[in-house]
């Protein structure tokens, strides 16, 4: 098995960077604390396999790659600052984010395009600072023709809407709206929560009191799993559909499964889409750390893309520099876990599905 060099502290990744033309270092932004602190096992395990195999066919611009790990699950600004202080000493050459779009809008302040930085989750558009390059699905992808679909099939009129709050349940929830009233539907109550461990009850009973007859979710990591632990305890659960913007395989682990037939998610990615292109990433994956290492989810496949993606745009640019690949960026195209996205305006076009919980699985419903 190939190995992967992991720089897991910052302070030794300024002290000790790599030496010039040995090794080209890669800052990945993840978070190992807080609410998303979940996602970090298989987020690494991903990039680790996406740098082994880019190792194994040459590394980055004939460069190995190595990861710089850092945790993007404390303050937006302390992460931005730690990610500026790593670029300023020369000790990484590019970032690969998968966090939340709180961080990536300090990140994008804080480094001012001076490395180029891939940012992996679903995220709330609009994002167009250069030397930035967004693998997510964005709101007109990835929650209309969900919401479109839950009204048609579940006759969901009156929705509640539910989320952390930042910048990226504000803006899904603000398009929600208006996808929303297309479908002939209406929001009959909507409440932002802080990040960390919010008290479901007065969420439940605004439900209720509302008759909301759907809920979209825009909690995250922690928050979300233990909102639908709490939902699929009451009286709401098997009556009352929700859709989740955030929720994979591992957040539906977090939860203890759910068989309730109403708890919904919609992503570009979930282990059980038996493509052609995913079962080949689940064998490479299975094949690398086992059976019993961390579940695939959609944000885990999204940080292999991310590191794939890295690779392919400073290939097709001959350089890492920003402004060139920025120039050359469009048309890129990579293969991961969900099969070829290509890249046109610095943003990639690619399938989304929805899935149903079926105990601590999904059964993928349909695609768009």
């Amino acid at each position: 098995m190939d190995e992967v060099r992991v720089v897991s502290d910052p302070l030794e990744a300024r002290l000790l960077p790599a030496e010039p033309g040995r090794a080209v270092r890669v800052a990945l932004a993840v978070p190992t604390s807080g609410t998303l602190g979940m996602m970090a096992p298989a987020v690494l395990n991903c990039a680790r396999l996406a740098v082994a195999e880019l190792n194994t066919a040459g590394g980055l611009l004939g460069l190995p790659i190595e990861l710089v790990l850092l945790d993007a699950g404390r303050d937006p600004r302390t992460v931005a600052a730690d990610l500026a202080d790593l670029v300023r000493a020369g000790a990484v050459a590019a970032v690969v984010g998968a966090h939340a779009s709180d961080v990536r809008v300090a990140a994008v302040r804080a480094l001012g395009g001076r490395v180029p930085y891939v940012f992996t989750p679903p995220y709330e558009g609009g994002e167009s600072a250069p030397g930035v390059y967004l693998l997510g699905e964005t709101p007109a992808r990835q929650l209309r023709p969900a919401l479109d679909w839950l009204v048609r099939h579940r006759r969901a009129r009156r929705w509640a809407l539910i989320g952390n709050d930042y910048v990226w349940p504000r803006m899904l929830h603000h398009a929600a709206v208006a996808y929303l009233r297309d479908a002939h539907a209406q929001v009959v109550a909507a409440r932002y929560v802080p990040v960390g461990a919010p008290d479901p009850a007065p969420l439940l009973d605004l439900v209720a009191r509302r008759r909301a007859d759907a809920v979209l979710l825009t909690l995250v990591g922690s928050d979300l799993a233990a909102f639908n632990r709490a939902f699929a305890e009451s009286r709401l659960a098997a009556r009352v559909p929700r859709l989740c913007a955030a929720l994979e395989e591992n957040g539906l682990l977090a939860t203890g499964g759910d068989a309730s037939g109403e708890l919904y998610a919609t992503m570009g990615y979930f282990g059980a889409v038996a493509t052609d292109a995913g079962l080949s990433f689940v064998e490479r994956y299975t094949h690398r750390y086992g059976w019993q290492a961390p579940v695939l989810n959609g944000h885990a496949e999204a940080s292999y893309d991310g590191v794939r993606l890295l690779a392919a745009l400073a290939t097709r640019a001959g350089s890492l520099h920003p402004a060139a690949i920025d120039a050359t960026a469009d048309g890129t195209t990579i293969t991961g876990g969900r099969g070829p996205v290509t890249m046109t305006a610095r943003h990639v076009d690619q399938p989304v599905y929805l899935a149903r919980a079926d105990g601590l699985d999904f059964d993928v419903l349909d695609s768009f």
